[in-house]
């Protein structure tokens, strides 16, 4: 089980929202390199980041902030909001980030994941209302079953999905288990849950699943309801 901290990035600012709503967002850093140091000497392997005025814009809008994280650290970056055109996606990796995140753009036009996933290191973030899938930065629910969307990108070189239960996002009522392993069967891919995350007992349920390989936290660590550092010896 890979634990992946989050940072939410808005305006240059690490937040969290709740529900995916923009006028819920809480700041935690005016700093977000030095929040993406201390998960590194925590033991992260991963850092999940996403550029929220992006993901509403439809291209990334804090490039500065990124930049200063992966000049400021090692540890591995996945970038997701307003990435949806080869050109953003080379520019993405060309200023380090490791993994890109397509959302949006998957439900429009899957073959073109496919062939980015083909030459790039790509990972489908699923964002599911009610089990169908929410895009444009979650404004806008789709009629696609989330399960649906999943099946579309079996055996199609995606790395991962990340999956969000959007009702759940920055709630810290628990993640949504079952829907993360209705996705991973779906799929067949290596998935990731997201949204709602509480504790470490969210992580166990997710641990004995033992078909899905890695979790998204965000809150839970900054209002202190999990513990990170101890997530992350338990796991070593």
């Amino acid at each position: 089980m890979t634990l992946y901290p989050a940072i939410d990035l808005k305006d240059g600012k690490a937040v969290r929202l709740t529900k995916g709503l923009m006028d819920s967002a809480k700041i935690y850093s005016d700093e977000p390199w030095m929040l993406v140091k201390k998960f590194e000497e925590m033991g992260a392997e991963w850092v999940h980041l996403v550029d929220l005025n992006g993901a509403f814009a439809g291209e990334p809008k804090n490039l500065d902030q990124i930049i200063k994280i992966r000049e400021n650290c090692s540890v591995k970056l996945e970038l997701g909001g307003g990435i949806r055109d080869e050109e953003t996606i080379k520019k993405m990796l060309d200023i380090g980030i490791d993994r890109v995140i397509l959302g949006s753009i998957a439900v429009k036009n899957p073959q073109f994941v496919k062939d980015m996933a083909a030459k790039y290191p790509v990972a489908v973030g699923i964002d599911a209302i009610d089990g169908f899938v929410a895009v444009e930065g979650w404004g806008e629910v789709s009629s696609m079953l989330a399960t649906d969307l999943a099946r579309e990108f079996a055996n199609a070189g995606v790395e991962a999905i990340i999956c969000t239960d959007v009702s759940k996002d920055g709630t810290l009522s628990g993640v949504n288990v079952e829907f993360t392993v209705e996705i991973a069967k779906a799929s067949g891919i290596s998935t990731i849950a997201s949204g709602g995350v509480k504790d470490e007992s969210d992580i166990q349920a997710l641990i004995a699943t033992n078909i899905v390989d890695g979790v998204i936290i965000g809150k839970a660590y900054y209002e202190g309801t999990l513990d990170l550092e101890k997530m992350f010896k338990l796991l070593s």
